[in-house]
């Protein structure tokens, strides 16, 4: 309603005015409220669900009330002219507001207009500054440009006259032969020439680059002639002093590279002439017998050189260092040539005394040039090395890698490269060794006397053997890797895998306690595991291992242990020390494979010796008659004897396999796998059984299991769980065993297919057969009819389960 009256006077007000069309203006939320609030209260006639008549109704209740109708009028009345008024009044003054503002936006245009009058005139301003700016900096780049060209002219100027003075200097001092006063001048031109080489193309340049370069040849030749004359008598200087030589070699310095090599290959062949006759192939000192004399006269010829010449070249030529080179190489090419030609009367001794002295030589000058010592237990190929094993330590690498560092210096195999084709007589005399050594091994390994000092046989230790044969391997490896790191490498792994398999097929097997162990079976693994599987396949022999012949198994099993672990790392090593792109041709598994097929059949004969002596017992437990049980009472005796054979064979096997935890373990589980199946089957023989029966066997199973679960850990006074992997097997195995007289206690009541259901709830994993041997167990007696439907049923029954797991 107020919105109306605002219209209607709004319009009223516009009506004075002109006609225009009729505004409805809606006012702010804060100006309603405030018009509503001097008005009393109109939100209820602005409602959309405002009621005149209820309202009318609810302000004059009652007939007595329409007295006040004219006064209630009235005061709506003056109310109403009240709001006319400030309408009016606000009307007004928006009118004036709006003439306002148009004067201040015209006022603000004006500003504008001349604000932009302004910035025209700064921008013309700043163009005209601009233009001044680059007519100032033109000049003074001018100026920079004349400078610079100035420089270079007055640079060049005198480097030209430096150029000219000094080829006129250097020809006079070249021909007066004053070689210290040459060589400053002459770097100087050089550095003069290079200033000059944008201007190679002017003619009188070019004149004096040619005459600087004539004058540097001249030098050369004059120099080289120089040296021959003094030096061709052999020794001291006959036309120059040896200071103006030393003089020459800083000139030579200055000259090209060419002028260097010439002068350092003549001098050095000079001063090896005399080495070249003396060893040369007709003379009887050049044979391999004599090779520590060519290296006597090297040294002798160096300390006459420092001690005569070396003053005379500047000490960066290191002039010794390259005569020692040079000899290097024409004492290779000679002792190829000559061995070559007298390959038939080369030895081993010879070979390796030539090997020797040449390696020790080697380390000398490698000692002398580079300052570095590789140690006194280096110095001889043969030295031994106190190490046991291939395993990785310190020492070893960093001697690796100084060996490695010294053969890029150039040193080590500088001279002993020529004996690498004939290396294979060395690996030909190591394989001698090895077969002597074997042959000593295989008498060790079938003595009787297991007690005697330094068999290495008893009480599950180590052979000594074993240590002996991988401590000559790792010599021989040494040796040869310091020989060559290529092929001869890998004829040598070739001989350690012949004899690891020999070791395996004749020490190991000749150790155990078998009558055809002892005989050689050669190196072929095939021949070995056969005669092994054999050997556990013999169940004809009833005889118990002794404790020394059970030592003499624990001993093999630790001896082939460390043979595995020491294979492996001799692997590793092989493949450290051969050349690279050799590495895939050392393979050293199937010996690996040998030694782990050794341990385990060893464990299958320790597994087999305890099972021997339980199965009395067992066939024992065949023998009670099960039916006529009348009640349940202590563990049987045949289980006394079991469990009396465990206490008196693990622990021996336990303290001997000390050092070899994880195959007691082994053994433990192979026994456990072994041993439980073949009671299970004896359980199948009990028949019949009578309930009491089955109770008292279930007894027995009980009392087995807590004994076998005991096994890792029997007979020692320190308890340690035993390891979960073995439980495991135990607990599965002999809960099958439990089922099974649990079954057989189960009572039939004509229910066949009910005990069909709990039978394979039992035993999920069984089969019909062990289903039938249940039965026959029980004593159930069935006719060929009823027999067909139970199978049937166990069948499907067994099917259904099978299709509901998957």
């Amino acid at each position: 309603m107020l919105t109306y009256f605002l219209a209607v006077k709004i319009r009223a007000c516009s009506d004075d005015k002109d006609s225009g069309p009729e505004v409805q203006i809606n006012l702010p939320s804060s100006v309603m409220s405030r018009i509503e609030e001097l008005m009393g209260g109109t939100e209820q006639f602005d409602s959309d669900e405002f009621d005149a008549v209820a309202y009318i109704n609810r302000v004059f209740p009652t007939e007595q009330s329409l007295s006040g109708v004219e006064s209630a009028a009235a005061r709506c009345e003056f109310r109403l002219s009240g709001v006319e008024q400030d309408i009016r009044r606000l009307v007004r003054a928006q009118a004036e507001q709006r003439e306002a503002g148009q004067a201040a936006l015209l006022d603000a245009q004006k500003c504008i207009a001349e604000l932009a009058l302004q910035v025209t005139d700064i921008n013309k301003k700043a163009e005209r500054s601009e233009s001044m700016v680059r007519e100032i900096t033109s000049e003074i780049k001018q100026l920079d440009c004349a400078k610079w060209n100035l420089t270079a002219a007055i640079t060049a100027l005198n480097h030209l006259h430096m150029l000219v003075g000094g080829i006129g200097s250097l020809r006079q001092m070249t021909a007066n032969r004053q070689y210290r006063e040459v060589a400053p001048p002459l770097q100087a031109l050089a550095e003069v020439l290079r200033h000059f080489e944008d201007y190679k193309d002017v003619k009188e340049i070019s004149s004096l680059r040619d005459q600087v370069h004539s004058i540097r040849a001249q030098l050369g030749v004059q120099i080289l002639a120089d040296f021959r004359s003094a030096f061709s008598g052999g020794g001291g200087g006959k036309t120059l002093p040896l200071r103006t030589l030393g003089d020459a070699c800083l000139v030579v310095d200055a000259l090209e590279p060419r002028v260097k090599t010439e002068l350092l290959t003549w001098f050095i062949d000079l001063q090896l002439q005399e080495y070249v006759a003396l060893f040369s192939a007709s003379e009887e000192a050049a044979w391999l017998s004599h090779v520590e004399r060519r290296y006597a006269w090297l040294k002798r010829r160096l300390l006459a050189f420092e001690d005569s010449l070396g003053s005379v070249f500047p000490p960066e030529w290191t002039l010794s260092e390259r005569i020692a080179k040079r000899f290097c190489q024409i004492t290779k090419e000679q002792l190829g040539e000559i061995m070559s030609s007298r390959r038939s009367e080369i030895d081993v001794k010879l070979l390796l005394y030539a090997i020797q002295k040449t390696y020790s030589f080697e380390l000398l000058l490698h000692k002398r040039f580079t300052g570095m010592d590789l140690g006194s237990e280096n110095a001889d190929p043969s030295a031994l090395d106190k190490q046991n094993g291939f395993e990785p330590e310190v020492k070893d690498a960093s001697e690796s890698e100084s060996l490695e560092s010294t053969a890029d210096a150039g040193w080590i195999r500088a001279v002993g490269a020529c004996f690498e084709p004939y290396l294979s007589l060395y690996i030909a005399s190591l394989d001698a060794s090895l077969r002597s050594f074997m042959q000593q091994f295989v008498q060790d390994a079938k003595s009787t006397d297991v007690g005697a000092v330094g068999t290495g046989v008893g009480s599950g230790a180590v052979m000594a053997s074993c240590g002996e044969l991988f401590l000559f391997y790792k010599r021989c490896l040494v040796q040869c890797a310091r020989l060559s790191t290529g092929a001869p490498v890998l004829e040598l792994a070739g001989v350690f895998q012949k004899y690891l398999r020999e070791y395996a097929s004749q020490v190991l097997q000749a150790a155990l306690p078998n009558p055809n162990a002892g005989q050689p079976l050669g190196p072929s693994v095939p021949s070995l595991v056969s005669n092994l599987q054999t050997l556990l396949k013999d169940d004809g022999n009833t005889t118990r291992y002794t404790k020394q012949e059970v030592a003499r198994i624990t001993s093999v099993i630790t001896t082939s242990e460390y043979c595995l672990e020491t294979t492996i790392h001799l692997e590793q090593k092989l493949k450290e020390k051969v050349s690279k792109g050799l590495e895939d041709k050392i393979d050293l598994s199937p010996e690996q494979d040998l030694f782990h097929k050794m341990i385990t059949n060893c464990i299958q004969l320790l597994v087999q010796d305890l099972e021997m002596a339980c199965e009395p017992a067992l066939q024992a437990m065949t023998k009670i008659s099960w039916l006529n049980f009348d009640n349940v009472g202590d563990q049987s005796s045949y289980v006394t004897q079991i469990i009396m054979h465990l206490k008196n064979t693990v622990p021996n096997l336990r303290d001997n396999l000390a050092s070899s935890r994880k195959y007691f373990t082994q053994f433990c589980i192979r026994f456990a796998n072994s041993f439980i199946p073949k009671f299970i089957q004896n359980i199948y023989k009990c028949k019949p059984i009578s309930t009491v029966g089955s109770e008292q066997l279930l007894l027995d199973t009980h009392m087995l299991k807590t004994a076998l679960l005991e096994l890792p850990s029997i007979g020692s006074e320190v308890k340690r769980p035993s390891p979960a992997m073995y439980t495991k097997v135990v607990i599965k195995l002999m809960t099958k065993a439990e089922m099974i007289l649990k079954l057989v206690m189960a009572p039939l009541d004509g229910n066949l297919e009910g005990f069909v259901s709990q039978f394979l709830q039992l035993l999920p994993e069984s089969t019909l057969a062990e289903f039938h041997k249940v039965l026959d167990m029980k004593g159930a007696k069935l006719n060929k009819s009823q027999q067909s439907s139970l199978d049937a049923y166990f069948k499907e029954t067994v099917k259904s389960v099978n299709s509901e797991s998957k």
